[in-house]
């Protein structure tokens, strides 16, 4: 292959802007389909971002000869079926967070992936932002010296009822679509940072609960971490408190310093050392997946390594069952 021709399944919001353009824009790649079981939705989506073909049937969009790389974009309940699909016609795969609905999938997807030789990569797309990046430089670079433990506060007010009225937002509360609630919609961004920091864990347990019985899925988690390298990680999610009381925090504390920052809200560094606090700040780039795409890309192309493999995603699947399942 010299050129990357994506059929998208599943044309939903996040490829409106985090993810759809960027496909015509790295080098190397276009967006020749997409795909969306309405239709008219597909039909209107591929109008407007100026796509060749639509579909509504993803065995046709899979199908297609002159898509050679699926983007699956829908919820993780089937996300495991059509890579599958991909593999068995033949074309390598980029899936959308979470992995899938638990470990085993995830662990099904990758096997399967290596039997038909075909490339997996999971849009774990923080990996390749600058922030983030700079992040993982501080830490390897020891800037704040030995990494001794990380704690991660995540708290996000009840969606209303409205809210959830929201087709956008129902699967995400369904446990059965999603694999669980919105942590599992918003922390598999967050623990493969963690695994991406730290390296593999040997440890993991945690505790999952409905506080607030306003949907039928858990809304409060907590969860520890001992990685291999002896390093502490130690998270709690909410999604039940106030507006007021909304936090959005990663603290990284070294034998020499620490630094902190949000994963989801402002890019910011605060970098503490030596009674000094240092403020480094960037700007998202506008379509936040065009840097993984790019690694992706080149990936499939066989011009690099790949950036955010089904190994590393199955990785972050067993952490997610770890913190949640009995």
């Amino acid at each position: 292959m010299k050129e990357i021709k994506w059929g998208i399944i599943g044309c939903g919001n996040v490829t409106e802007v985090k993810s759809g353009p960027a496909f015509n824009k790295v080098k190397n790649s276009s967006l020749v389909a997409v795909m969306r079981r309405d239709g008219a939705r597909a039909k209107d989506y591929a109008s407007r971002h100026h796509v060749p073909k639509w579909y509504d049937d993803a065995m046709a969009l899979i199908n297609d000869k002159d898509v050679n790389a699926i983007y699956i974009a829908t919820p993780p309940s089937s996300h495991e079926s059509y890579a599958l699909a991909a593999f068995q016609a033949g074309k390598p795969v980029y899936v959308e967070k979470p992995m899938t609905l638990n470990y085993s999938s995830a662990l099904n997807m990758v096997k399967a992936a290596n039997e038909t030789n075909m490339k997996l990569c999971v849009a774990h797309y923080r990996r390749g932002q600058p922030y983030f990046n700079k992040i993982k430089q501080i830490i390897d670079d020891k800037i704040i010296g030995e990494i001794r433990f990380a704690n991660l506060a995540f708290y996000k007010k009840q969606l209303s009822k409205e809210a959830l009225e929201l087709t956008g937002n129902k699967w995400r509360v369904d446990a059965g679509v999603s694999g669980g609630g919105l942590f599992h919609d918003l922390a598999p961004h967050q623990l493969d940072l963690m695994y991406y920091f730290f390296g593999q864990a040997d440890y993991a347990k945690g505790v999952a609960i409905n506080q607030s019985r306003f949907y039928n899925a858990d809304d409060a988690v907590a969860g520890n971490i001992v990685f291999k390298n002896g390093i502490l990680f130690n998270g709690l999610w909410s999604f039940s408190v106030s507006k007021d009381d909304e936090k959005d925090v990663c603290e990284i504390v070294g034998s020499e310093g620490s630094i902190s920052f949000s994963v989801f809200n402002e890019q910011k560094i605060f970098l503490n050392r030596n009674g000094t606090t240092e403020v480094i700040s960037f700007t998202p780039p506008q379509h936040v997946q065009q840097p993984l795409i790019e690694k992706v890309v080149d990936y499939f192309l066989d011009k690099g390594p790949n950036p955010s493999s089904g190994s590393d995603g199955a990785e972050v699947m067993h952490l997610l069952d770890a913190f949640t399942q009995p």
